[in-house]
């Protein structure tokens, strides 16, 4: 990837301005958003941090995973995480099984958060994903992907199935002195699912897809 250090004198003249503009997330400092070539990427004239990028490879790169993340998340919620032996009686143990657990047992808001940061969340993340990767690939329907970046930077924050499967992993180590404990499929599922989740959220930034949005779709609006 090129890198291309971006130096300009601020000047906005009103609030419609500040669109065309970027903030460097590590030392704050203001940058102007110029056209870079596809492959490049530019980085702040004061601490050298990445700005922006404008990588057409990277939608399909994103798309891809997206949906392979969808396919570990339909089996990490629908097959046995783990599998415990206590006193000769075998119980499984779902995430579904898991939120299901806690309401029937009066814990409604945990298991209503649960639904939502561990389920309803990352599932909606993924479908958005898939749909917004599908359409800048085919460099479409520019008002409906701005629908789907704002709402998908709304949910963003609320994912949690990092967190999740921590608590998974801490519950199992208490645990593994007093019984049985065998690791089913959905377990690895889960695991791969929220590394390809974290590798999501961490390399393809909110930024980045504006403006491949904003390069892709006007590229095709000018053909």
């Amino acid at each position: 990837m090129n890198k291309l250090v971006i130096i300009i004198a601020m000047k906005i003249k009103n609030e419609d301005d500040l669109d065309n503009y970027i903030i460097c997330h590590k030392c704050f400092t203001l940058h102007k958003i110029i056209p870079i070539k596809d492959g490049y990427m530019a980085s702040c004239n004061e601490c050298g941090a990445m700005l922006y990028r404008y990588d057409t490879k990277l939608v399909d790169k994103s798309l891809a995973l997206s949906i392979s993340g969808l396919i570990f998340f339909i089996l990490a919620n629908f097959f046995p995480i783990v599998k415990i032996e206590i006193l000769g009686h075998d119980q499984f143990i779902t995430i579904s099984k898991t939120i299901f657990t806690l309401i029937d047992s009066g814990f409604y808001i945990v298991g209503i958060l649960c639904m939502f940061l561990i389920f309803i969340f990352p599932l909606m993340i993924l479908i958005i994903d898939i749909i917004l990767f599908t359409l800048l690939k085919l460099r479409r329907s520019k008002k409906f992907t701005k629908t789907l970046l704002v709402l998908l930077a709304h949910i963003l924050p609320w994912s949690m199935p990092d967190i999740f499967l921590i608590s998974i992993l801490v519950a199992l180590v208490k645990l593994i002195g007093y019984v049985q404990i065998d690791m089913g499929m959905a377990f690895y599922a889960l695991i791969i699912f929220v590394l390809i989740d974290i590798y999501i959220v961490k390399k393809v930034k909110i930024s980045e897809l504006w403006i491949l949005r904003e390069n892709m779709i006007l590229k095709r609006s000018k053909n």
